[in-house]
């Protein structure tokens, strides 16, 4: 396969109780596929959330580093009791959990000898042979191990440390995306839609979601693929069934 049109796929593992409980709205999904989609053209397959057990993170980080290119896991890398990702990725990868030299003297410098308590130097133990994700905004840094990256839950914190993780990730195809908003139902373009996704099926991937905005009801149709002249075409035949059918395209 030609290295410009290699496919590369990520899964993304959230790990928290408090996400599960509900008591925190997770905002890093969201954005980690959508930088991965956008910036690098690698696809997010699959996201999971689990509690804060050894167990369900060893099992599932290394079911995902067996599916996936990439894995990327936020929460449980902080100071307190219950954040043993950096621990449990160790025992799923065999790997001693240590002092990573590194990440030890950036966090000592950062909060000083009298300030660098116990707490604060869990922060620097890590799967041993772990490449670092620098942190510019709280100086504890994530990890990469085999395929496995490992990054905050503060989303704050994680936003600014995408940079210095770009460095580790083989891109893939560029993926372009275009939509269509309509003032339709769904079920009045579903069988059209169904059609052209058949036609397209081996270089484009369609999907319809439906809006309510501005006092009216509407879908927006969303194209996406690696092939801009594949995309430009499909885009071309969704526009001439909606004309045909004299459904109203929502501009603006």
């Amino acid at each position: 396969m030609n290295k410009k049109n290699k496919k590369i796929s990520a899964g993304i593992l959230v790990i928290g109780n408090e996400i599960l409980s509900g008591r925190t709205i997770d905002k890093n999904i969201s954005f980690l596929a959508l930088w991965l989609n956008d910036n690098l053209g690698i696809k997010v397959k699959e996201v999971r959330i689990v509690p804060d057990e050894e167990r369900e993170i060893i099992k599932n980080a290394l079911s995902l580093s067996k599916q996936n290119d990439y894995v990327l896991t936020t929460g449980g890398i902080g100071p307190t009791h219950d954040d043993i990702t950096s621990k449990s990725i160790s025992k799923a990868f065999k790997k001693k959990y240590i002092y990573h030299n590194e990440a030890y003297n950036i966090l000592l410098k950062y909060y000083g000898d009298k300030d660098f308590n116990d707490p604060r130097k869990k922060m620097a133990k890590m799967p041993s042979g772990s490449k670092l994700i620098l942190n510019p905004a709280s100086a504890a840094p994530g990890f990469m191990i085999k395929n496995v990256i490992c990054l905050p839950g503060v989303p704050s914190i994680l936003r600014s440390m995408v940079y210095n993780l770009k460095k580790y990730l083989k891109p893939g195809s560029k993926i372009y995306s275009t939509s269509i908003s309509t003032v339709t139902v769904e079920s009045s373009i579903a069988r059209e839609l169904e059609r052209a996704q058949k036609k397209y099926k081996k270089y484009v991937d369609i999907g319809s979601y439906p809006f309510f905005r501005l006092g009216k009801i509407g879908v927006s149709i969303v194209i996406r693929s690696s092939n801009k002249l594949r995309l430009q075409s499909c885009h071309k035949t969704i526009i001439k069934m909606l004309n045909r059918k004299k459904i109203k395209i929502f501009k603006g």
